[in-house]
């Protein structure tokens, strides 16, 4: 029995959300106007493929090594993606039942799935050819964190997935696009631009997610609600939590405060995130609610503020800390 509803009626919701999910397909762009990371990249196949290099690869010199290790950092969070698929597909009522289902949600995990893989495979290349980065130790991170896995803490249950999927979309977005002004502003266009394209998608499957949910919302506040304030209580987990380059150091704390201190993805940015979800899914103004559910409301709406309050005193703490060595620049600090 779930608090403020039942298995019973979110499987029904669930199973009713066929349609509106349908009419959300058109979020996921037809892969034939798509762009393709060969679209951004040096053409290799053409006679003047050396210059095309040499000039990413003169362009990626102003990059610092902090907004690399973040960059860095990013790719091997969506090379991950399998992580994602299995997890989407394990949530009842989700997921692509036979892996290639015609139904409304086995075509968008799948669309979803083809739009995010083209991510890494774009940072990837331009890693690759930029030599600012040791791709083997990469390389070795993005295969320990697939083995460790990834558990976003939300026990399989649908709509906690949903408010999952709908914050981290938008993190991804902000994400991805400040290494993109970051970039700009340091010299590297091209960088920005692969960002930026990034980012559009990010923003687009946080459109859908966030509809997702608001569907859910008008049916079943209570256990919404609920839902919402018990993954804002377990923090949401990041996706890449799990990564390792095989030493025994916490490489994601390490590249969670180059984030942080680089003005990539901050404490401001998580603060600004939940706000914008209680605003868009319009919590302070539901009513009927049930008492649990009031309690988790009157928490949701003051929940933004209060990380706002801890932001500076997280910013003079990180000032402190000592720039890292990472395998990723060759064991260069950041």
């Amino acid at each position: 029995m779930l608090v403020g509803g039942s298995a019973s009626l979110q499987d029904d919701i669930l199973i009713g959300m066929d349609a509106f999910v349908e009419k959300q397909l058109p979020l996921l762009r037809p892969i034939s106007d798509n762009w393709q990371p060969s679209d951004v990249l040096p053409d290799m196949s053409l006679p003047g493929w050396r210059d095309e290099v040499d000039a990413l690869r003169r362009n990626a010199e102003s990059v610092p090594d902090a907004l690399m290790v973040v960059l860095v950092g990013n790719l091997i969070t969506e090379e991950a993606l399998p992580s994602y698929q299995t997890w989407l597909n394990r949530v009842k009522g989700l997921g692509d039942e036979t892996g290639a289902s015609p139904t409304p949600w086995g075509r968008w995990t799948r669309g979803w799935t083809a739009e995010e893989n083209r991510h890494g495979d774009l940072l990837n290349r331009y890693l690759y050819l930029s030599g600012r980065v040791n791709m083997h130790a990469v390389e070795v991170t993005i295969q320990n964190l697939l083995n460790n896995g990834f558990d976003l803490n939300s026990g399989n249950d649908a709509y906690r997935s949903l408010v999952y999927a709908s914050f981290q979309e938008r993190a991804t977005k902000i994400s991805h696009g400040n290494v993109g002004r970051l970039a700009e502003k340091c010299g590297d266009p091209l960088l920005a631009r692969m960002c930026t394209m990034i980012a559009g998608d990010e923003a687009r499957h946080e459109e859908a997610y966030k509809r997702f949910f608001s569907y859910v919302i008008e049916r079943d506040p209570s256990t919404a609600v609920i839902a919402f304030a018990t993954m804002m209580k377990r923090r949401i987990a990041m996706p890449a939590r799990l990564m390792s380059d095989g030493s025994d150091r916490d490489v994601f704390e390490d590249y969670a405060i180059a984030a942080q201190r680089s003005g990539v993805y901050t404490t401001r940015d998580y603060a600004d995130i939940i706000g914008h979800l209680v605003e868009f899914w319009q919590i302070a103004g539901l009513t009927g609610l049930t008492p649990e559910a009031r309690e988790d409301q009157d928490r949701l709406c003051t929940l933004s503020a209060h990380f706002l309050k801890k932001a500076d005193k997280v910013d003079r703490i990180l000032s402190e800390f000592p720039p890292q060595p990472f395998s990723w620049i060759f064991g260069r600090t950041a």
